[in-house]
């Protein structure tokens, strides 16, 4: 029966859209799971921390799609993040009847976090307190750890000013 995918997929149009970012979501995931964050920025290597730095990567990004006229692959991509959380928090034993409250608390923490990044990012608020605020949750970090975290962050930022919309969408994020 290998043809009822494809007569489904005919019959109520095309794939789910937002699966065309899974190797954007994926290049995202991949960037936050880099030790580097963990060893020399100190960014705690638990289920927040990474949490944190994988949020950390997924804003920047978002502002930039945003920057570039790409509105609805921001929304994807979010979606694509809503749903892997959802399944992790399944994976950890969450049950359906809470799942729907973490998940809520985890997207005001990304809104949150874009919020602290773009105006550090882009309206010159200070980087360096957003992360200690949002990235190590006020625990008091070493400096330079700190700048560590901040440096990668910001030449992060300029190279996904240099990637083309079309480039990032395929997860070239530099």
């Amino acid at each position: 029966m290998s043809a009822s995918p494809s007569f489904l997929q005919r019959l109520f149009g095309r794939t789910d859209p937002k699966e065309g970012l899974r190797p954007l979501y994926n290049a995202v995931i991949q960037e936050g799971r880099q030790p580097h964050w963990y060893v020399e920025g100190a960014v705690p290597d638990t289920m927040d921390g990474r949490f944190d730095m994988i949020v950390a990567i997924l804003a920047l990004l978002l502002i930039r799609l945003e920057q570039q006229g790409g509105a609805q692959e921001s929304v994807w991509l979010t979606e694509l993040f809503v749903d892997d959380m959802d399944g992790q928090l399944r994976q950890e034993g969450i049950g359906d009847v809470v799942v729907g409250k973490h998940v809520g608390r985890m997207m005001s923490a990304l809104g949150g976090r874009i919020s602290a990044y773009r105006a550090a990012l882009t309206e010159g608020a200070d980087l360096n307190d957003a992360l200690r605020r949002n990235l190590y949750r006020g625990v008091d970090v070493d400096d330079a750890a700190v700048a560590h975290v901040e440096g990668a962050l910001r030449a992060r930022w300029t190279r996904l000013g240099c990637v083309s919309r079309d480039a990032l969408l395929t997860g070239d994020i530099g």
